[in-house]
């Protein structure tokens, strides 16, 4: 069974029934719900499967404000959980969605059983509304300057380890980045550039695992293991490298991706 389509309060997303426990997939910035495609028939058969278009992104309707934060995120998601009448659930964040997720975290933990999170975006710690940092504008810059599809084909090759020799998977990535959109992507940039994670981690009390991939040069897997440390000792569960994965990872590796999740939510301890 695959991915049902729906909308919700100006919110899309993506489901997949099952009787099991609930997993919320939480898309980086240049991607949208549809990259979950390819882990879904991964995944235990019994999981409900659930992945949204974040604010801005497809037919979810923008945040109200130009320069958001994790927190203003973090309430949509909130919401967006109250409409579906999802009161515990497990949330797999990549990349930028790593700092919804914990913003979550810190704000509703009896809200999750656990967390996971994927090639983590650490964020540039910016202050909100003041110069945005370099490559977060230059993000906006591009899209604006290039329009989706040139941006695509300039930005994502680069997540997908070898793409010459991974030719399906550099498309399937380039396709779902060719529909970024404003103002969804540049609120998206702008969070990216305010965001705090490392901190927001040092705070955080639900479990939670980490998994990169081992050729990631977007968030180099320093970042992720940066990440790991900051959690307090107590809620560390597993880091788990994906060899042969750029940033990318659940798209490039879904098998391998798709079992490192399974192990994250079925067990503990910590994995090289």
């Amino acid at each position: 069974m695959g991915f049902e389509q729906h909308i919700s309060e100006g919110l899309s997303y993506l489901e997949r029934k099952g009787n099991g426990p609930v997993v919320v997939c939480l898309h980086g910035i240049g991607s949208n719900a549809g990259s979950f495609s390819r882990l879904l028939t991964e995944l235990p058969v019994d999981w409900r499967v659930i992945a949204w278009n974040a604010p801005g992104y497809l037919n979810s309707v923008p945040l109200t404000m130009d320069w958001p934060a994790a927190s203003d995120y973090s309430d949509a998601l909130l919401a967006f959980l109250d409409q579906l009448d999802l009161d515990r659930v497990s949330l797999l964040g990549h990349s930028l969605g790593c700092l919804t997720a914990v913003s979550v975290a810190l704000r509703a933990p009896e809200r999750l059983e656990a967390m996971i999170l994927a090639c983590c975006a650490l964020g540039h710690g910016i202050e909100q509304g003041s110069v945005l940092s370099p490559s977060s504008q230059k993000r906006i810059t591009d899209l604006e300057r290039l329009g989706p599809k040139g941006f695509a084909a300039a930005r994502a090759g680069r997540l997908v380890f070898e793409p010459e020799h991974n030719v399906e998977v550099a498309d399937f990535v380039l396709r779902n980045m060719a529909e970024v959109s404003m103002p969804g992507y540049g609120q998206a940039a702008r969070l990216l550039a305010g965001g705090k994670l490392l901190d927001d981690l040092s705070a955080c009390m639900v479990p939670t695992s980490v998994i990169f991939g081992a050729e990631d040069v977007i968030t180099p897997p320093e970042n992720s293991r940066k990440a790991y440390a900051a959690l307090p000792h107590t809620v560390r569960g597993q880091l788990i490298s994906i060899a042969g994965a750029g940033h990318a990872a659940y798209q490039q590796c879904p098998k391998e991706f798709a079992a490192a999740v399974t192990r994250c939510l079925t067990s503990s301890g910590e994995i090289l």
